[in-house]
């Protein structure tokens, strides 16, 4: 059996690594000139399902609970040193309603945090402490992943190539183009994200803080070597590339407000791309005929990918059927639902 992947997203990557752990051949193909320059590139990476249900819906926590186990210990490419959620001392409402919507913390003081974060001593009275989460370099997770798939013999990848110059003909057509999709799904809508990199030699972090805010909410994630992700705005236009000066104002004030030697960090990049989401902001395996659309992963990217594409899998190899991703009426809520919030907002989230 010959599964063709379009699309070398953190969607496409990890449908084609279960599929070729169930045997079946799979061919990559992707137009760009190597995968993960799509939204991908700009996520947070932050595996963190029970702060998202501070927002999200339950089944996003179930359905991300799978990619702590896949990035962490099947691929090795996730540290657990889970997520901690501060808030400033006059927003403290805003922890309170977070705890009431979360799950799998810990209540810390201000002892607790420092013991935690010694960089963050004195800056936050009080914190939610998720210990089981854990984050990633999205980059660097999608070069080892491809990696992987490179060495795997029955995948073949095809970077700067579209589908139609290929002579094979597949038994499967597995689509993960992400907000490129929306020629075939007319309910896919793109949420515009973007985030900066920051680098300060000056402050250490060992895990994601969050930071609640009723207008500007902001999460840092380390990178390593001095580097931070700060992100991540939400908007309700489909501008792909342009990065605003209002969103570089609020990153910062709100990476400030965590720690004030940020005002001194250097800005290393500026991003921006598409998030794809259907109207309720939940993911899709839709099956038409020998295709099957991945998509609608929203902000959580790199949280649900793994359990969508061991899906997939399943669908291809031995037809299983996923009703929570797959009941008869998840098309037309794409294409008919409207958005839970089609405001333009800025929200902190797992990115893309």
């Amino acid at each position: 059996m010959l599964a063709r992947v379009i699309g070398a997203g953190v969607a496409g990557l990890c449908a084609a690594y279960a599929l070729a752990r169930k045997g079946v051949d799979v061919e990559i193909v992707e137009r760009e000139a190597s995968p993960g320059l799509g939204c991908s590139r700009f996520a947070g990476g932050m595996i963190a399902p029970w702060c998202e249900l501070e927002s999200a819906e339950p089944l996003v926590a179930t359905l991300g609970e799978e990619a702590l186990g896949f990035w962490s210990r099947e691929l090795g490419v996730a540290t657990v040193a889970g997520s901690l959620v501060v808030a400033p001392q006059r927003e403290r409402a805003e922890l309170v309603d977070f705890s009431r919507r979360a799950s799998h913390f810990e209540r810390l003081d201000e002892q607790g945090i420092a013991a935690l974060e010694p960089d963050l001593t004195g800056r936050f009275a009080t914190a939610l402490f998720f210990g089981q989460e854990a984050h990633l370099d999205p980059r660097a997770a999608l070069v080892a992943l491809t990696e992987q798939l490179a060495q795997t013999p029955n995948v073949t990848l095809h970077f700067g190539c579209d589908a139609a110059e290929l002579a094979t003909t597949p038994d499967w057509t597995i689509d993960c183009r992400g907000y490129a999709a929306r020629d075939a799904l007319s309910g896919l809508r793109g949420v515009k994200g973007e985030m900066l990199i920051l680098h300060s030699e000056e402050i250490s972090l060992s895990r994601p803080v969050r930071m609640l805010h009723p207008r500007r909410p902001v999460y840092l994630v380390p990178r390593g070597e001095g580097l931070f992700m700060v992100g991540a705005t939400m908007i309700e236009n489909e501008e792909r590339a342009r990065v605003t000066a209002r969103s570089v104002i609020e990153l910062v004030n709100s990476a400030f407000a965590i720690h004030p030697a940020f005002a001194e960090a250097e800005i290393v990049e500026m991003g921006s791309d598409l998030r794809p989401a259907f109207p309720d902001n939940l993911p899709r395996l839709l099956k038409r005929d020998r295709t099957l659309y991945i998509n609608g992963l929203y902000r959580h990217g790199f949280l649900l990918a793994p359990a969508l594409a061991r899906r997939a899998a399943e669908v291809v190899v031995n037809d299983e059927y996923f009703p929570e991703v797959m009941d008869a009426h998840s098309d037309q809520r794409a294409i008919a639902g409207r958005p839970r919030d089609h405001a333009a907002v800025a929200a902190a989230g797992t990115g893309v």
